[in-house]
């Protein structure tokens, strides 16, 4: 994704120099990645990044409560998100592995 450059950019930028106007940035940055991964039809990508926004706002020191713990709520979310994207590797039992290798 040519924009995986930018994703990363506001959170590093707000872990950097914290102030109102950065996090502003990020909340910003993170609504439009959102609507980029609806649009998209879920990339894995940008859900982590997505999740990765919301992580550094949640621990932002000059945000409001309770937009912090709504940002923790929703970076929870995302995780679940990201884990039932991410493709399962198939696993298979000692039996399975030489029976596969056998025929």
């Amino acid at each position: 994704m040519a924009s995986e450059n930018l994703l990363d950019g506001p959170a590093a930028l707000y872990a950097a120099n914290p102030n109102p106007q950065q996090a502003e940035i990020l909340i910003s940055a993170t609504l439009h990645l959102m609507s980029h991964y609806s649009a998209e039809g879920g990339c894995l990508k940008l859900a982590a990044v997505i999740e990765r926004h919301l992580k550094a706002l949640a621990s932002a020191q000059g945000l409001a409560p309770v937009l912090r713990a709504t940002c923790q709520q929703l970076a929870e979310q995302w995780a679940t998100v990201i884990e039932r994207t991410m493709p399962r590797t198939e696993k298979r039992s000692l039996f399975g592995r030489l029976m596969a290798t056998s025929i």
